[in-house]
């Protein structure tokens, strides 16, 4: 009995292994392709489709995919281990590297300081004039030593004497990008790591500005080499690269000489250009070089292209050295080394062309983050929503920049021309009536018959203590405090055939809601594309006023930590449709800092209220305390707008685009003024909100007169001094906001407890542009008017639960809301209190 129950048993477990025939397997695979995970019924019709399968039992089959789908998950799990490895091993040779190049570059400093000390003791120990002649002449024979050999004049058709620059170049980049002709310093913050950008430095103590990087991409050599010569590509500064002559080596290199034009970053100094030799070649290892130098009289070579409105500036041997890595992929060294004519730009702004980690971040990084970017995408890892191409995305970003480019250099071979001024210097006009500067190839006379131009007004202007990656994510975010709403409809005008009427610009304007729709960011989110929505006045009796428009906007540089970046905010009209070839008019803000960063990081800032409560009787920090770094720090803004005309409106177009510029400027000054820190903001009290009492009297006030109407106590605190009623109501759990009462307008928020700017998204600077009647929804907005003569009457209600929309779009619920009259002293009606219970974010 026994027996035959193991004989049974064996039978069972040798049923649950089924040996599949190829074609079985064929027939499994095509279904698992189509579908990993297939339901029973799907199992059961598989096995009637298939006759081969029929002699398989059901379970069998769900077995079967359990484990194909195991297997697969465990191969993709495998290559990504193995990806990762590669990565770790190309990253510890490179590192070895790095670590054999510091050696040799310790040694090389102390060599130089024991030299340095024996001339430091020679010169003490002798005090005799001569002694002192003979240690400036030791430095300058040591000088003599190592001379700069002047080449002779080398023909454009002589190409023996253009190889041997080449090799020169080649000899001089490789000494930089692996050995220590440079001093290189490491900048603060670039960690090396498996998905870091790599390894990044800046020069110290060389003639011009030198920066170099070296990290791991997963592209062939070859693909590398192909984007890196495409220059205008990643380079935004780049206007245009001419190859003007190709000459082929005999060891299979080419030798190109180049002319290439780049864009001025501000208005006040004008943009440089090269005239450059650049060798591609294969070393001995199998390593692909690409090196670059300006061809000057000392160098030899043919002379270049005349400047014209250019500055020629100089490129020192520079270039790119791409390595293959064992498994794929590549290991790239980048060095970039110019010297941009300092003296020949104004005195302020010359820290902005002597600033290696500037040129880092627009060259050097530039470079290699987009070779990250391009690897990734075509190894699917970056998927973009809307059914965008990244390709598509990449040429919008491109466009905007180099659109704002054009604008703020204004090159009268593009076909800018200066219009006369109205006396004042602080706002330059600039028209390009030539038909394609906006429109390209669409252009069609028939279409827009009294199509007269593009009219640019632009300024500069410095800035001081405003901390560039604050002040243009702040313009990002709060539109309304700098946009007015009139002149954002005109410029979507230029997208219609018939354009309205040219606006009159006021300072505020009509307040409008915006939405920012994500459309694609760069690896390390650097640099994004979105388009925003401005949401049109449903109760305006101006239809334009009451459309929603459509904005794609470029922001980069708003990472505080990021040194020697530049941050930007660029943006242009588009219609609904938002074609890939649709035309762009860009404009907005680019603000760079002139001094270097310090290594320290930089402490936090808010931009409302919240600093001064840090502060009173045992809470304020002594001056000596204060984050000291942003005292001193300069930046240079740069705005340029441009706007389509009627060949017959010009002059009213300009008029209208000069007085909007400088109520920008104004704006931005006002915004820069307080979000800017002070050395003496540790020791004031809280600041005055404009047009409202003190603060702590209003912290008074909404207390007493909620204690008047509803008959107890809003909150209880322990001490009934000033500061103490005003902290404790500023760090109310509930969002408290305070808004005008004015008869002939719509109230408009005036002051909120930080519970209230968090809910409404929003900050005490931007709060006075927000509508109350734009929060609330159509609902709330019944039950207002059916309590507000209640309110005013009784000094108080209670409103049900509902929902409201925070100054970004997001929705907000509320269980309850509460709202009372606030008297001033005089028991006059001062304004609205609300206070919203239980808020969150739906």
């Amino acid at each position: 009995m026994a027996l035959s129950m193991h004989n049974k048993d064996k039978q069972m477990d040798s049923s649950k292994y089924v040996r599949y025939t190829p074609e079985q397997v064929e027939a499994l695979e095509r279904v698992y392709t189509e579908c990993p995970k297939p339901s029973s019924l799907r199992r059961q019709q598989l096995i009637r489709e298939c006759p081969i399968l029929c002699n398989i039992e059901p379970k069998q089959i769900k077995v079967w995919f359990q484990n194909r789908r195991c297997r697969e998950k465990q191969r993709k799990e495998a290559s990504r281990l193995q990806t990762v490895n590669r990565k770790l091993t190309a990253m510890n040779k490179l590192l070895m590297e790095e670590n054999d190049r510091l050696q040799k570059q310790v040694s090389h400093l102390v060599y130089e300081n024991g030299y340095m000390r024996q001339q430091v003791h020679t010169a003490s120990a002798t005090t005799t004039d001569n002694s002192c002649e003979s240690v400036v002449m030791s430095g300058q024979h040591q000088q003599q030593q190592n001379p700069t050999p002047l080449q002779p004049q080398r023909d454009a058709n002589n190409p023996a004497g253009l190889l041997t620059i080449a090799e020169e170049t080649l000899a001089e980049f490789l000494s930089k990008a692996t050995g220590t002709a440079v001093d290189w310093v490491q900048m603060i913050g670039m960690k090396p790591g498996p998905d870091s950008i790599g390894i990044v430095a800046v020069s110290r103590n060389c003639s011009g500005v030198a920066a170099r990087a070296c990290g791991l991409v997963s592209l062939e050599p070859i693909k590398v080499a192909e984007i890196l010569k495409d220059r205008p590509s990643w380079f935004r500064d780049c206007r245009c690269l001419d190859i003007m002559s190709v000459i082929n080596t005999g060891s299979g290199g080419t030798i190109e000489l180049i002319y290439m034009q780049t864009y001025a970053p501000t208005t006040l100094a004008a943009a440089r250009d090269f005239w450059t030799l650049r060798y591609t070649t294969t070393l001995e290892d199998g390593s692909l070089v690409i090196c670059e130098r300006s061809l000057t009289s000392s160098t030899g070579g043919p002379s270049g292209p005349p400047p014209s409105s250019f500055v020629r500036a100089d490129m020192l041997p520079s270039g790119y050295l791409i390595r293959p890595c064992e498994g794929g992929g590549s290991i790239i060294h980048i060095v970039d080394h110019v010297d941009l004519d300092v003296w020949s730009v104004p005195e302020v702004l010359r820290p902005l062309y002597e600033s290696s980690k500037i040129l880092a971040q627009k060259m050097t990084m530039a470079a290699l983050r987009h070779i990250r970017q391009i690897a990734q995408e075509t190894n699917g890892e970056i998927q973009y929503g809307g059914g965008r191409q990244p390709a598509v995305l990449r040429t919008f970003s491109q466009r905007l920049s180099r659109g704002f480019n054009d604008a703020v250099n204004g090159f009268t071979d593009s076909g800018w021309s200066l219009l006369d001024g109205d006396g004042g210097d602080d706002v330059t006009i600039v028209i390009n009536s030539s038909p394609t500067k906006f429109l390209g190839s669409q252009y069609n006379a028939s279409m827009s018959p009294t199509f007269g131009g593009v009219l640019c007004a632009k300024a500069s202007m410095l800035l001081q203590n405003v901390p560039p990656a604050l002040l243009v994510r702040f313009l990002r975010e709060h539109r309304s405090e700098w946009a007015d709403y009139g002149v954002d409809v005109y410029s979507a005008a230029c997208l219609k055939d018939s354009p309205y009427a040219v606006p009159c610009a006021r300072p505020g304007g009509f307040p409008s809601s915006q939405v920012n729709l994500p459309l694609a960011h760069t690896i390390e989110h650097e640099e994004f594309l979105e388009v925003v929505r401005l949401e049109g006045h449903a109760f305006s009796p101006d239809v334009a006023l009451a459309r929603d428009m459509y904005l794609l906007q470029l922001c980069s540089g708003v990472d505080e930590n990021a040194v020697g970046a530049c941050a930007q905010l660029i943006f242009a009209p588009i219609d609904e449709s938002f074609a890939d070839d649709a035309p762009l008019l860009p404009s907005g803000f680019r603000v760079i800092p002139l001094d270097p960063k310090t290594d320290a990081p930089a402490a936090t800032r808010t931009l409302d209220l919240a600093s001064t409560l840090e502060v009173g009787a045992g809470g304020a920090r002594p001056a000596s305390e204060a984050d000291t770094n942003s005292y001193n720090l300069r930046s240079v803004l740069t705005i340029a707008f441009q706007f389509t005309f009627e060949s017959h409106f010009q002059d009213n177009v300009a008029a209208m685009a000069r007085q909007y510029v400088r109520g920008v400027v104004g704006s931005v000054q006002r915004v820069a003024m307080a979000i800017a820190p002070s050395p003496h903001s540790s020791i004031m009290g809280p600041k005055s909100l404009p047009g409202s009492p003190e603060a702590l009297t209003l912290a008074q006030w909404i207390c007493r007169s909620y204690r008047i109407h509803a008959g107890g106590e809003l909150f209880r605190v322990d001490s009934q001094a000033g500061d103490a009623l005003l902290k404790r109501l500023w760090h109310h759990s509930d969002a408290i906001m305070c808004c005008s009462l004015k008869t002939n307008a719509s109230p408009v928020f005036t002051f909120a407890n930080q519970a209230g700017l968090d809910m409404l998204e929003t900050t005490l600077v931007a709060l006075q542009d927000i509508m109350l009647d734009k929060i609330l929804d159509e609902a709330g907005r019944k039950i207002l008017c059916s309590e507000f003569s209640k309110i005013m009457q009784q000094g108080f209600a209670h409103l049900p639960a509902g929902i409201c929309v925070s100054s970004m779009g997001r929705l907000v619920s509320y269980e309850q809301a509460i709202a009372w009259k606030v008297l001033d002293d005089d028991d006059s009606n001062h304004c609205l209190t609300f206070m919203f219970i239980n808020w969150s974010f739906i």
